[in-house]
């Protein structure tokens, strides 16, 4: 199972001044593309302080100029993990257009207004799921999960306000490196990254593939 890619090249040159620009660029192309289904889907992957990884797939919610921001449930095990061990990589597998993003960097929680303001935009049942959804512990059954769900659109009906979860919310992966990797054939692909550069900003280098 093997593809040749046929892209363009990525080039230095070409590159915006700071990674979250270059980030903007990509993903208005993934979004654009009809092949890529939820372009904003990305694996996080995290690790306990003994070096134990783990990962998953994500929605991103938002990125700014400060970096990319996901919610979740903070006691699942991602966010066990980012407790004790704050370091995060997140992974965009652009594979239908020969492209990923790869960022390493820091993640710490986004404050409750944040968190309350994206709650808000949610559909009813995945608020309600928030709730319902112990995430990561070990239960009995489905049907366990769906009566805890089942008793909660009861007690909030479609059209009431559902209130944030306290152990729920927004974490926001601050970068310290971003890779643009574009594929090409015979495996001779361009992986640019950007890293953090003190006060200097950020530098490019190119890796070899």
């Amino acid at each position: 199972m093997r593809e040749q890619y046929h892209t363009a090249e990525l080039c230095e040159q070409d590159l915006a001044a700071a990674p979250m620009d270059q980030f903007a660029r990509w993903f208005g192309d993934a979004t654009e593309s009809r092949e890529i289904h939820e372009p904003n889907a990305m694996v996080v992957s995290t690790a306990t302080p003994e070096g134990r990884p783990s990962s998953r797939t994500v929605l991103l919610k938002h990125y700014d100029a400060r970096g990319f921001v996901f919610f979740t449930n903070y006691t699942s095990r991602k966010g066990h993990e980012l407790a004790a061990n704050p370091y995060a990589s997140l992974l965009f597998p652009w594979h239908p257009i020969a492209r990923q993003v790869v960022v390493t960097g820091t993640a710490t929680r986004v404050g409750r207004d944040e968190t309350a303001a994206y709650f808000r935009t949610r559909p009813h049942g995945s608020r309600l799921g928030a709730w319902a959804s112990d995430q990561s512990s070990v239960i009995a059954s489905r049907a366990e999960l769906l009566a805890a769900y089942e008793e909660l659109a009861a007690r909030y009906p479609e059209g009431e306000q559902v209130p944030v979860p306290p152990h729920w919310g927004g974490y926001l992966v601050v970068p310290d490196a971003v890779e643009f990797w574009q594929g090409h054939e015979n495996r001779l692909h361009d992986r640019l990254r950007y890293v953090r550069d003190g006060e200097r900003g950020w530098r490019v280098e190119r890796l070899a593939p």
